[in-house]
């Protein structure tokens, strides 16, 4: 049975957005879409006497977000398979829920709750902080959103560690029909002492040779596994977060993995993730890898 790809409403216009990129994306990979509302009416207003047909306001209101979404989702394109539910429970906890049957998740930027101002909203946040499947964080402009770049960017920072991010971005870039940009950062260390421009020079090359290996053989599996996706190795010099943030500006998604330690339950994204999910110009897609 296929995975769905599952996406989280709560009526904003940030997941309205999401809802019409999660149906495009659905189509793509061929897979049925759901989406999912979490409420927590049932804790606050308790269960209703058997003699009123009154139905509680918060109710009332999951459903119609549910449906309307559904509506969205169906006008958008019939021919996706889309369901969706309300489930009594925070959207943090029905998102992590779902996403060990998820081939997806996928949230808005912001959501109805969040602070005016707020660069990313906390569920968003706290989702792709901690989900076990990829997150998908529908943000930026609406030609990136709409695939207009056509290019998938992945940021490699481990070889092996980052061959789940680096399938998952092959994957997207072949569902596309677009290219694949893999970026490695590599620096030099600012007081590293030197006595010979030449040697300098040097050591700068080394460094970016390294990088430019990494990337070959972060890439050699996926790459043979899907040898008609056409992948530019990019070994660029600078921050990781800011590479790969200027590089966010000409995508239509960037991929980037996030470490998950066993038994550990807060919130685990490294600085580049953090920056890009804050800060893209495009969705980010954050690839959960083991650490």
């Amino acid at each position: 049975m296929e995975l769905p790809l599952i996406v989280g409403v709560d009526g904003s216009d940030s997941s309205l957005l999401a809802v019409d990129w999660a149906v495009d994306e659905a189509a793509r990979h061929g897979v049925p879409l759901r989406l999912v509302h979490g409420s927590l009416w049932e804790r606050y207003e308790g269960a209703q006497p058997s003699f009123t047909t009154d139905r509680p306001a918060e109710e009332v209101m999951a459903q119609h977000i549910i449906s309307s979404c559904l509506e969205r989702a169906r006008l958008r394109n019939p021919e996706v398979k889309a369901s969706g539910e309300a489930l009594p429970d925070d959207a943090v906890s029905v998102l992590l829920g779902a996403g060990p049957e998820a081939f997806a998740l996928v949230t808005g930027s912001r959501g109805r709750g969040d602070i005016v101002g707020m660069l990313l909203g906390s569920v968003s946040l706290a989702v792709a902080a901690r989900a076990e499947c990829p997150v998908i964080v529908v943000r930026g402009a609406e030609r990136n959103r709409r695939g207009a770049a056509g290019r998938v960017v992945v940021g490699v920072a481990d070889a092996s560690a980052d061959a789940g991010t680096v399938r998952f971005a092959v994957h997207e870039a072949e569902a596309r029909g677009c290219a694949l940009a893999a970026v490695r950062a590599w620096r030099n260390p600012a007081h590293e002492p030197v006595d010979h421009m030449l040697i300098a020079d040097d050591a700068a090359r080394l460094r970016e040779e390294r990088a430019s290996t990494g990337l070959d053989e972060a890439l050699r599996e996926a790459v043979h596994e899907h040898p008609r996706v056409d992948v530019d190795r990019r070994p660029v010099e600078g921050p990781a977060h800011r590479v790969l943030l200027e590089a966010s500006a000409e995508a239509d998604l960037v991929v980037v993995g996030a470490a998950r330690r066993h038994g550990h339950f807060g919130l685990q994204l490294g600085r580049t993730a953090h920056a890009l999910l804050h800060h893209s110009e495009c969705p980010v897609a954050v690839v959960p890898r083991p650490f």
